[in-house]
């Protein structure tokens, strides 16, 4: 089953202790892309501006990536510079964002993308990702993940579209922003109440919570001994979670569970390299071959 995102498309400036990388590909929908087309047919729909370099263009082309709806327009692609300090690797300090081609950008899909049956909305301004949603045909799962410019800036429009989806992601930080709960267990019975009846709660280092009406579990993350670089991995995470519920057509017990487990798989490869160098070459096979690691570390026997 085909899966559609929309989100950002980026050239990322990070610094951390590990070193630093200038012009590197980012965003939300290209890191969510490069995870979830490890286990389905992706089609990305984003903006860059002109200054884009073709290769990345070629690089996204190459993994398979659909970039029909990749949209090329006068201006300059958005750009993000960020930091993050030894001792806090959770937290990205944001030195510079220029926005560039996103201040008009208004997304489109071609014809053939309007009936396909899965999509995710990462993060991007709430009003066009709802404006999206009116042209598609009847869509199986609708996914959505959100930031804290959004809840703090547009509430309203982030609420009337939690109403529209099915799967809502978000951080620890996030869904307690979002809901004034400090307990995770009481914020996701909160967002439950928002809309989506499937809710997703990323707790970085130390996992995943998930939650519905009918179940309710969480996962520990993959110990990584080494992290070099965090940006986009929760999107990757994003990605590997949309990615094999797209590719089971299915939403059991089982399957969730085991979504959450590749997904937080796929992450932890995110984290070992700057921007994609780790999950562009990743294949399916090694990351199954983690998550076996992953489960004996909460296996009774």
């Amino acid at each position: 089953m085909s899966l559609v995102v929309l989100g950002t498309v980026a050239l990322d400036h990070v610094k951390t202790p590990s070193g630093a990388k200038k012009d590197m590909l980012g965003g939300s929908a290209a890191h969510f892309a490069m995870s979830a087309r490890l286990f389905t047919d992706v089609h990305m729909v984003a903006v860059v501006g002109r200054d884009f370099p073709n290769k990345h263009l070629e690089f996204l082309r190459r993994k398979g990536i659909d970039c029909s709806s990749l949209k090329v327009s006068s201006g300059k692609t958005f750009r993000w510079r960020g930091e993050y300090k030894k001792g806090d690797l959770n937290t990205a300090l944001t030195l510079a964002t220029e926005l560039g081609v996103l201040q008009s950008y208004v997304p489109e899909l071609k014809d053939h993308q309007k009936s396909l049956p899965n999509i995710f909305l990462a993060n991007f301004d709430p009003d066009l990702q709802i404006q999206l949603l009116k042209h598609l045909k009847s869509p199986r799962l609708i996914g959505l993940d959100s930031m804290n410019l959004w809840i703090t800036t547009k509430s309203k429009s982030l609420r009337r579209l939690m109403k529209m989806v099915h799967l809502f992601v978000a951080n620890d930080g996030e869904a307690r922003a979002l809901t004034g709960e400090n307990n995770l267990i009481m914020a996701a019975r909160r967002l439950r109440a928002m809309g989506p009846r499937m809710i997703v709660i990323k707790k970085g280092e130390h996992g995943v919570l998930f939650y519905s009406d009918q179940v309710m579990f969480s996962f520990p993350a993959y110990p990584v001994d080494k992290v070099v670089d965090p940006t986009g991995a929760g999107d990757t995470f994003a990605g590997g979670l949309m990615g094999y519920l797209s590719r089971t057509n299915k939403l059991d017990d089982k399957t969730l569970r085991k979504a959450c487990l590749y997904a937080t798989t796929v992450a932890s490869f995110n984290v070992q390299g700057f921007g994609m160098a780790r999950t562009a070459s990743l294949s399916l096979r090694e990351v199954e071959e983690r998550m076996k690691i992953l489960v004996k570390f909460f296996a009774l026997t």
